[in-house]
């Protein structure tokens, strides 16, 4: 809008007001899931995804990401580590690892902190324990854990009646500021039941920076990293590796 226009003797400066544009959430979201397949070794998963990205950088768990694939290769060769475990996946986003982990375990907790994700983690839980599923699957449900988080974290592990077997995590290590938050709540997790759980982490190489925090904070955290022979491997155009995590 424009005011003072040609009044004369004012020398009529004219002022323009922005337009403000208020854009709802939902503009960011894209919930447009699709019922993909996925085939690990000879296990066949059916769950729901996105193949694009959203806007929000902060719903990354709305899609499988290479190390996910990685740690269900890995798990698939060795389903004899899962046989009757209790496990907790940390950052499950849609729950490809977690689901296939159900196949084999008595019990499968998966966390991620996101409202919005957590609805697509549950749609995929419902999928699982539907009767037209032919697979078998354990106690398998979703919880919200935000890392770093003591009081989420605590109350998920008075739930679990002697905590975890296995703490999962497939390419969560993509922020730098999210790693000290991830370690403080997997220090919780594995102290919990000190020397009987551990932490299986697939991770992806995607900076060299990244690489050296991640050892940097298991360490300060007592935890000691040990990379799995013959898990390396090429994804996309990035390098990823299975590291075994337990407590000194």
């Amino acid at each position: 809008m424009t005011k003072d226009q040609g009044g004369g003797g004012g020398g009529g400066e004219e002022e323009e007001e922005e337009d403000i544009v208020c854009l709802d959430e939902s503009f960011f979201i894209n919930d447009d899931y699709q019922l993909t397949t996925f085939t690990f070794g000879s296990h066949v998963l059916q769950l729901l995804c996105l193949h694009s990205a959203s806007t929000d950088f902060d719903l990354t768990g709305q899609l499988v990401w290479p190390g996910a694939t990685i740690l269900n290769n890995y798990l698939s060769n060795h389903t004899e580590m899962l046989q009757g475990c209790s496990v907790l996946e940390l950052g499950s986003g849609v729950g490809v690892t977690g689901i296939l982990c159900s196949r084999f375990c008595s019990r499968v907790v998966l966390t991620d902190h996101n409202d919005e994700v957590l609805k697509i983690l549950n749609k995929n839980i419902e999928i699982q324990s539907s009767s037209e599923n032919p697979y078998p699957c354990a106690e398998l449900h979703a919880e919200k854990l935000d890392w770093g988080n003591s009081d989420q974290a605590n109350q998920i592990l008075q739930k679990s009646n002697g905590g975890f077997d296995l703490i999962l995590g497939a390419d969560i290590c993509f922020q730098q500021s999210s790693i000290c938050p991830l370690f403080d709540t997997v220090e919780q997790l594995l102290r919990f039941q000190r020397g009987k759980t551990k932490f299986i982490l697939a991770y992806v190489s995607r900076a060299k920076a990244m690489d050296s925090l991640v050892i940097k904070q298991a360490a300060q955290h007592g935890m000691k990293v040990k990379e799995v022979t013959g898990t390396r491997s090429i994804v996309g155009n990035h390098e990823g590796v299975i590291f075994d995590i337990s407590l000194e």
